[in-house]
Parts: structure tokens; sequence; C-alpha cells
């Protein structure tokens, strides 16, 4: 585990590993609380928890620079919890197994949680340095951005006081984003009376696994499949041709995760197993053979489970049913002006039906307010139709880009000037904490830039080893060419 000490730079990737150390998922943020104040106040800095639950922690400027404009350094300190599912991982207990794998450091069998960690840890490195020129800083690390952003939702005017706020939660390097989609979540529930199965009925557990998962925003357009969405293709097609009925659906765990795995009970007459079985394997070789290129292997199994003393009742089943393979998921439409750029998704991420109730929870993005009431507009007419309650929660706007912003001009100048290339300049169709602060704090002028992440939000999450050192000597060439007040 302990190898990704010695890469480079090792003043983040030590406070990397610490962070790896410490349990941290959303809503879980005690320890890693705990720990960030200690750090902060073991320097002798300013350090305290505000309202919301965020970590703040100010550093005086550096001798000549405090004519400088304040810096907010900003990153969100917990992680999004996934693992396969033979990783036996207890989340709020064990620490983030790491290891080297060429130029990506991955963890075993869970997220690695670089998303956002490897912000935190550049952070840390700064407050820590003593060498660096810079003006007043301020850490501003928030709780529980993975699950609601609540901890920038939370976030009271005069908490912070610096004019610039660099957000280190993006993840290609050699970026900078000066923008982000909005987002709403939709959550649509029915609560029903169980009826018992019919006399002779036996009971079948379905599960579909092996998908890609990732990032409902950044990885929304590479046509990853959504274990949900396929699974309820094979299940109208048993109710409509074996006479299956549905007991229970769990799939997907995370409203901003692609659900990678999903699995139902079912039950059937005792005589028409076979024919299910067979419509099973179909059901593989097809979503194989039709996300070949991008997810292969699926894997779609059955088994016989003990019979369940309830199932739900035929015609909202049937309703449920309709409403899940209606449900918008993936890319709605792409931003008119910059047509290699996601406007508007959603992503149909968590379904939950057994023991007399159903919940959908569906993440709707898009970078227009218009469109974003579009989108959740049709998900509420869907889910409407089928009899069940839609509720809109935890919307936020978009952040409108500024081209003309001061420091976005220094940061290309100055990447250009350390790596001989400019820096390309992009919005990104994800929740960036910058909408929600800059609508709190009006008149930031504000950029996001990270190192290079691929997966984030799955066990598949790794970081591109060499741009963790271009990220963190940018950041700290952009904190000695900040501009004057």
């Amino acid at each position: 585990m302990s190898t990704i000490l010695s890469l480079a730079p090792q003043n983040v990737w030590k406070h990397f590993y610490s962070l790896t150390q410490i349990p941290r998922p959303s809503g879980h943020m005690e320890k890693v609380t705990e720990f960030l104040i200690n750090f902060g106040k073991g320097l002798g800095l300013e350090s305290f928890v505000d309202e919301a639950g965020n970590v703040i922690i100010r550093k005086s400027a550096t001798p000549g620079m405090e004519n400088r404009k304040g810096v907010i350094l900003q990153a969100h300190m917990d992680m999004v919890p996934q693992k396969n599912n033979d990783t036996v991982h207890d989340f709020e207990k064990d620490p983030i197994e790491t290891y080297i794998d060429g130029d990506w450091v991955k963890a075993k069998g869970t997220t690695l949680g670089a998303d956002n960690g490897l912000g935190v840890a550049a952070i840390m490195a700064v407050l820590e340095a003593k060498d660096l020129k810079h003006g007043p800083l301020e850490a501003l690390i928030t709780k529980d951005e993975e699950t609601g952003m609540y901890g920038a939702f939370g976030l009271k005017p005069g908490t912070v006081n610096g004019e610039i706020l660099l957000n280190l939660d993006s993840e290609d390097e050699g970026e900078l984003y000066i923008g982000c989609a909005g987002g709403m979540d939709v959550t649509a529930t029915l609560e029903y009376k169980e009826v018992a199965p019919e006399e002779g009925d036996i009971a079948v557990k379905v599960t579909l696994k092996g998908l890609r998962g990732g990032h409902s925003g950044l990885e929304i357009n590479e046509g990853r499949a959504n274990a949900n969405k396929l699974l309820v293709r094979f299940i109208r097609e048993a109710v409509a041709n074996y006479e299956a009925r549905l007991a229970s659906w769990e799939g997907g765990n995370m409203r901003n995760a692609i659900p990678r795995e999903a699995h139902a009970v079912i039950t059937i007459p005792a005589e028409n197993e076979k024919e299910l079985l067979g419509l099973v394997k179909y059901c593989e070789d097809l979503f194989n053979e039709e996300y070949s290129a991008i997810e292969t292997p699926i894997s779609f199994t059955a088994e016989r489970v003990e019979l369940p003393a309830g199932e739900v009742p035929e015609e909202i089943q049937d309703n449920l049913i309709d409403a899940i393979f209606a449900c918008q998921n993936g890319v709605t439409r792409m931003i008119p002006t910059v047509p290699d750029t996601v406007e508007t998704s959603s992503n149909l991420a968590i379904i939950t039906i057994g023991e007399g109730k159903a919940a959908i929870k569906i993440l709707a993005r898009s970078s227009s307010d218009s469109m974003k009431e579009y989108l959740t507009t049709s998900l509420e007419s869907c889910f409407s139709m089928a009899g069940m309650k839609v509720e809109m929660t935890g919307g936020y706007s978009g952040w409108q880009p500024n081209v003309d912003s001061p420091i976005l001009k220094a940061m290309k100048a100055s990447y250009k000037q350390q790596f001989g290339v400019e820096p390309a300049v992009k919005v990104i169709h994800a929740g960036l904490e910058c909408g929600i602060i800059g609508a709190i704090i009006p008149g930031l002028d504000m950029i996001s830039f990270g190192p290079t992440l691929r997966s984030p939000h799955s066990p598949d999450e790794r970081a591109l080893i060499p741009t963790v050192q271009k990220f963190y000597d940018f950041l700290v060439a952009t904190l000695e060419q900040t501009p004057i007040k």
C-alpha cells in the first residue's frame, strides 16, 4: 500500500496516503474532519469547522505578497463508496488499499478516493510548505459533496474572504474549467400492498453485474450501459411471455454513479423455469453483443431462491416497468454552440422495489436552466403516469463562464510559460461546487482544474501519476502569479 509514498511530488502523495487511511464515505465525515482540523492547528494556522461542517484553514501571505488578491483553495473531503461485488470492504471502517499499475494509481476493488482526495492533498501540501510565494490563502474543504453538495449549500456569506476561488476537483490535467452544469434530484415513490405469489410458483433471482459504471456527468456521453435500463428489458420480456411477477428490485446505490449492478427477484410458474433461464442467457449474449466495444464482459445470471411472502400487484408492476422502460437516461442534448460538450443528461441511478414500497432516484443535469426544467418535467410526467409521487430536491444552477476572468488570463499565460502549450478552456458536464459557492458569494473569480483521473465513482477509478506533478507545479505557479488587488 505504501508504495505511493515514493511518488512525486512526495508532499502531495504523502497527504493523499494519509487520507486513504481515514474512512470518509459521504455522510461519515467525523474522522476526516477531525484529521484536517488537527492538521491545520498543528501548523499553527487558524482552523475551524463552520455551521455546515466545512473545514476552513487560513494561511497568511508570504512577505512581499500581501497586496495580492486572496485565494480560496477549495476541494471536498468525502469520497464515493463503490466496490466490486466480490470485494470485502467496509467504507466506514477500512482504509483504501492502493497500488501502482504502470503510470496509474488504483485501489484494490474499490473507489480510490482521488476524487477529491488529491485536491485535498494538494491543499495540505501548500498549507504545509514554507518555501512558496503566495498571497492570503484560505482552504475551504467542503463536506458531503458527492451526495448533495451539502457543505457548499450550507456555506454562509462571510465565512471566507478571498476574491479568487481555485476549485481542485476537475479530472483532466491541462484543462481549465470555467463553467459547469446545474443539477436536480428527481425522486419518484409509491407505496402499495403486496399480494401473495400464485400457488405453484417458484422464485428466481436474476443478477446483472460487471458493468463499468462511472461518473454520471463526466462519462455519461461514453455510451456505458446502465444496469437498471438493461434489467428492465429482461423483466418486461419475462412478464410478457413467461407469466413472471416482480417481487423485488435493487439497482444502483449513488445518484451520481452510473449503475453497475442490479438484481431482482421474480416469481414464475415452475413449468416456465427452463424458458426463463433461456431468456437470461439470451439477454446476457445480447447485452454483450450490444456493448462489446464498451462493457465486455457483462454477467447476467439466475438462481432459485426462497419464494417471497409477497410481490407487487400486477397493475402496479406493469406501470412501474413501463415507467422505468420509458424513463429518459443518458444524454438528451449537446451544447449547440459547443457540439462536443454535453448540455443535458439524466442518470436513472437507483431503483428499490419491495416490501410495499417503490423508489426511483434520478440525477438530472444541464448547463441550461430551461433545458433542466424541460428534462425534470419530462421525468415527472413519466413517473406521474405510473401513479408515483414525484419530488424535486437539491436543485442548483450551473456556473456561467466568464471568458474575461483575470485569473483565467493569468493561468493561461502561466501554463503556456511552464509547459509550452496552451491549456484547454472548457465547460464541464458535472456539478462542481463553484456554481453553488458563486451564488452565495457573488463576484468570485473562479477556475476549476486538477490532475487526470479516470472512472471516478467506480472501482475502476485511477489517477495518472505524471499529471499529479504537473497539477501541483501549476497550482504553485498560479499562487505566485495571483493578480494584485
